[in-house]
């Protein structure tokens, strides 16, 4: 029997009064204290420094779906054409600031793959414990229900790999386990909705024993964005439920957590004790609610695992 947990669950204001469109990829940075996420539409990066709720925003020249940093603190994100290391500027110029605009960016392409069909892009994506970014891709249309997207592997030699998993229609869900030898991925398509782990090799980056972790047609929502905790336990972001679902290393769900979105897209660990999971979320075309397309802050009483950073030199 799962724990349906009531914990208080907070709309962080500094986030913006305006809602993303599709509010993806969280990533607590610690060495700012700041949350950084994306609105994938939009084409825009955005941090909140949550101590202080000052809030900054960087426009891209296409979508940005997500992002991992280096230890120089230069972005490594996934977009529509591929993979692309970007420097965030902090200067704002005189030009910008009356109008209003975004910060700029410095943006250089890293690599690209040979994408499947027309009109995909990159979707969930992170770094491993060893530092190698993983992202997948997807056809835009999910209607299409297109299996053409696949999981990629980026080394810290700034190599793309050859697709490691092919026949994804909609890529989430990835995942470490604290030791790293456990991977966790998920197929967020309606007419899949399905966790997978793989046995992981830290030293190949190889995953293989690829099997059904939890099957979210026997739960609610669909299995969204991912964050693992201390305890090695997996949570997973219910899209279309307005839950969080926590699944044991077994894959046992043994805690569920309402939060006030319908759609919560992906969720990630951060604050100083890595003891708050910040989730992003969507807003849906018709029929939102006040609290689709914002972010939000809980407490669940475990804590999380730092986010890794890439390896390599952007």
């Amino acid at each position: 029997m799962s724990a349906t947990l009531n914990p208080r669950v907070e709309r962080l204001e500094g986030a913006g009064q305006a809602p993303a469109a599709t509010g993806e990829s969280p990533v607590w940075r610690a060495a700012e204290q700041a949350l950084y996420w994306v609105d994938i539409p939009a084409c825009k990066i955005v941090r909140l420094r949550v101590d202080s709720g000052q809030r900054s925003e960087w426009r891209l020249p296409e979508q940005v779906a997500c992002i991992a940093f280096d230890r120089h603190g230069t972005v490594l994100a996934g977009c529509e054409t591929g993979l692309f290391a970007l420097t965030l500027s902090e200067a704002v110029s005189a030009a910008s600031a009356a109008s209003g605009e975004p910060l700029a960016t410095s943006v250089r392409k890293l690599a690209a793959p040979e994408f499947g069909a027309d009109g995909m892009r990159f979707n969930d994506g992170r770094c491993d414990r060893q530092g190698r970014f993983w992202s997948g891709t997807m056809v835009q249309n999910m209607a299409a229900a297109n299996p053409a997207g696949a999981l990629y592997r980026f080394d810290a030699q700034g190599v793309l790999s050859a697709p490691v998993v092919d026949a994804l229609i909609t890529q989430n869900g990835l995942g470490w386990s604290p030791d790293g030898t456990t991977m966790y991925l998920s197929d967020s398509h309606p007419s899949r909705r399905l966790i997978w782990a793989f046995d992981y090799d830290i030293e190949s980056g190889e995953p293989r024993n690829r099997r059904v972790f939890a099957d979210l047609h026997h739960h609610a929502g669909r299995p969204d964005g991912a964050a693992v905790d201390a305890d090695g336990c997996y949570w997973i972001c219910a899209n279309d439920a307005g839950l969080l679902l926590r699944f044991t290393p077994e894959g046992k769900l043994d805690r569920q957590l309402p939060v006030p979105p319908t759609k919560p897209a992906m969720c990630a660990f951060g604050g100083r004790d890595l003891d708050t999971l910040f989730v992003t979320s969507i807003r849906p075309a018709t029929g939102a609610s006040e609290h689709d397309g914002h972010l939000f802050a809980v407490r669940p009483g475990v804590t999380g695992l730092a986010e890794p950073e890439f390896a390599g030199e952007l």
